[in-house]
């Protein structure tokens, strides 16, 4: 692979090539630059991005003594833009911080410094993180009449799209799992709370995540390990074949489109093909309110977290971040203490129908990203997950009838995050190789 083409690696091939002397930082940036020059018309993934100051950055970088080098050094990353970056602006997507540029690091974005990470820029976002409705300027790079999904619309599609190897996004209802599998690639919501979330702007405090886009488990845990994530205790995993795992359908199943029935029922067959068990558990009836449990604590935290720009910028908020505020919804703060007592007493009946398992099968999306840009996808099969704060990572490896690519998620008890990269590698691989989607450049 010569360096034109460098930005087909995935971040942990790229970076043992710099660490073997067989690239630059420089030359691999450059490769993504040249990418994104000839892609990024068509797929607008980016908010910010500042090619010299890229530059600037690997150059500093190629000059650090091989010694004195961090674990993640020279791995180019993109941060969505709801993320705080003191070199580069946090607009939210919204006019009310248009061009502002805060004078500190989130605490994400401090760990990644600190391991010696190269940022290439600023991925575009819904409004706040928190909006249904999606970018205007980013598309799906598989398809661009149809969504990348979001929150995190610009954070999957440069992944998915060979713009970046790695890149943050975020999670409060489905705004890593969806676009993960819109595009093609693997993400993670780790455990709530696993990872700070200060410098972050905040929708909801009680489900806010930090989330990880990549195009291979082994760039996952790269950042991972950056991030301090980790077990008590090691996984006891040794492969597919012996494993359990829990096919969870959920209490939406009946939403599944063809796409996600199939991928589901491709799933189960290869895994059992391969030596694994599995199982399909229904969840006791008490855990069908959490859908609802779930909208009830967005809108009312959302009351509190957009009550700031509501007061001095109303005009410039959408409608729905407006009718948060306004209780449009009509839940009142005793809804909120019934939804919020409700998944609490969920949270550890989850960890332990889960630690019965290797892993949790279920899906990620309704179905193959829908057409249109406005509207980033029903995040119907994560909302829950998201509730109970448990780890869900999404395995690419499905299509849907037109071709366009589905993952399924696996998930585990919480703080068990690295037991569940551990088992998405080994699944990964079966399934992208006999799931029938096939990644192209």
């Amino acid at each position: 692979m010569g360096s034109d083409d460098a930005y087909l690696l995935t971040a942990s091939e790229a970076l043992a090539k710099i660490r073997a002397g067989g690239m630059t930082v420089e030359g691999y940036v450059r490769s993504l630059l040249r990418r994104i020059d000839v892609r990024d018309v068509d797929v607008g993934a980016w908010a910010y991005i500042d090619k010299d100051y890229i530059l600037q950055q690997a150059r500093a970088l190629d000059k650090v003594p091989m010694s004195k080098r961090g674990p993640l050094h020279g791995m180019p990353i993109a941060i969505k833009d709801v993320i705080y970056t003191k070199d580069m602006p946090t607009a939210h997507n919204s006019p009310i911080y248009k061009d502002d540029f805060p004078k500190l690091d989130a605490a994400s974005v401090i760990l990644l410094r600190h391991a010696g990470a190269l940022f290439l820029g600023k991925t575009t976002t819904a409004e706040f993180a928190a909006s249904y409705t999606g970018p205007a300027s980013t598309r799906n790079p598989h398809n661009p009449a149809r969504t990348p999904g979001g929150s995190s619309s610009g954070s999957g599609a440069a992944v998915g799209d060979f713009q970046a190897p790695v890149a943050l996004g975020t999670q409060t209802g489905g705004s890593t799992i969806r676009p993960g599998s819109f595009n093609g690639v693997y993400s993670i919501k780790p455990t709530w709370n696993a990872v700070s979330r200060e410098g972050l702007k905040i929708s909801s405090l009680m489900l806010d995540t930090i989330g990880i886009f990549a195009r291979g488990v082994d760039d996952l845990d790269l950042v991972a390990d950056a991030f301090g994530l980790q077990d008590d205790e090691a996984s006891g995993f040794t492969g597919i074949k012996g494993a359990r795992f829990a096919l969870c359908k959920t209490v939406v199943w009946p939403m599944a489109g063809e796409g996600t029935r199939h991928a589901i029922a491709r799933a189960v067959d290869i895994l059992r093909a391969h030596g694994a068990e599995v199982e399909e558990v229904d969840l006791p009836r008490e855990f069908d309110d959490l859908p609802r449990w779930h909208n009830m604590v967005l809108q009312t935290e959302g009351e509190t977290f957009f009550l700031p720009e509501h007061r001095v910028a109303k005009e410039k908020l959408s409608p729905q971040l407006v009718g948060y505020v306004d209780r449009k919804a009509g839940y009142d703060r005793r809804a909120q203490l019934k939804a919020l007592d409700g998944i609490a007493a969920l949270r550890p009946k989850i960890d332990d129908i889960a630690g019965r398992y290797t892993a949790i099968l279920t899906p990620s999306v309704i179905d193959e990203a829908p057409e249109g840009l406005e509207f980033t996808g029903d995040s119907a099969f994560c909302v829950s997950w998201s509730a109970l704060h448990t780890p869900v990572v999404n395995v690419p490896g499905f299509q849907g009838h037109t071709g366009m690519p589905i993952g399924v998620s696996l998930v585990a008890p919480r703080y068990r995050d690295r037991h569940l990269l551990k088992v998405a590698k080994e699944v990964g691989k079966l399934f992208e190789a006999e799931g029938g989607w096939k990644r192209s450049v």
